[in-house]
């Protein structure tokens, strides 16, 4: 009798860590809630950002709004047939501080290309990398000649995108003002005429008080 009650005590006590060993394997698994810990938070990508008077995400996302409406109204991009092929060049910061033009560009040219109106063909910036990806796939050996991308079938663009972004700080023992202007231009590259052409200016001031 004793070794009968013996062997149904070690049953249950074998089933009840089983049972706790797969709730542990459950709460450490992919469908568990993602841990929180810290002071980091989510924030609202598009909120007004004042954390300081230098260049922020929201001057960036101002510039691009306001730059990419005023040139998809230009008769240069809409008056033609053909959606016009646009190159850019690297924007130029003239301020005394740090500023990513290139981030400034890069959402400028996602909203023009989602507008469907118009083609961007590869910048300055990234031609080094188009040229060399063309001659591994044709002096590399690697590929099959029916399917590399053949040299000299690069389109030449249509305009060229030049922006640059300047400053004027003024400062006094109790205020701080940062005046900002981005300009861009439009330039046709044959005739070299000037198509477009527009500016966005932000002013920012911190009091001390």
């Amino acid at each position: 009798m004793l070794r009968k009650n013996n062997r149904v005590l070690g049953r249950v006590v074998l089933l009840a860590t089983v049972t706790v060993l797969a709730g542990c394997a459950t709460s450490s698994g992919p469908s568990s809630p993602p841990l929180v810990g810290g002071n980091v938070q989510y924030g609202d990508a598009k909120a007004v950002e004042t954390v300081t008077n230098t260049f922020g995400s929201t001057d960036l996302q101002m510039i691009a709004e306001s730059m990419t409406r005023s040139m998809l109204q230009s008769p240069a991009l809409t008056a033609g047939k053909r959606r016009p092929l646009i190159t850019v060049n690297e924007v130029k910061n003239k301020t005394s501080e740090y500023i990513d033009t290139r981030a400034i560009t890069d959402s400028i040219l996602t909203q023009l290309t989602k507008s469907g109106l118009v083609r961007f063909a590869v910048d300055t910036a990234d031609m080094q990398d188009q040229t060399e990806e063309l001659a591994r796939q044709n002096q590399s050996g690697l590929y099959k000649k029916s399917s590399s991308k053949k040299m000299g079938k690069m389109e030449g663009a249509d305009f060229r995108l030049v922006g640059s972004i300047s400053s004027i700080v003024k400062r006094t023992q109790d205020i701080h003002d940062v005046y900002y202007k981005f300009s861009l231009r439009l330039t046709e590259i044959e005739s070299g005429v000037v198509e477009w052409a527009d500016e966005k200016e932000i002013r920012k001031t911190t009091s001390a008080r």
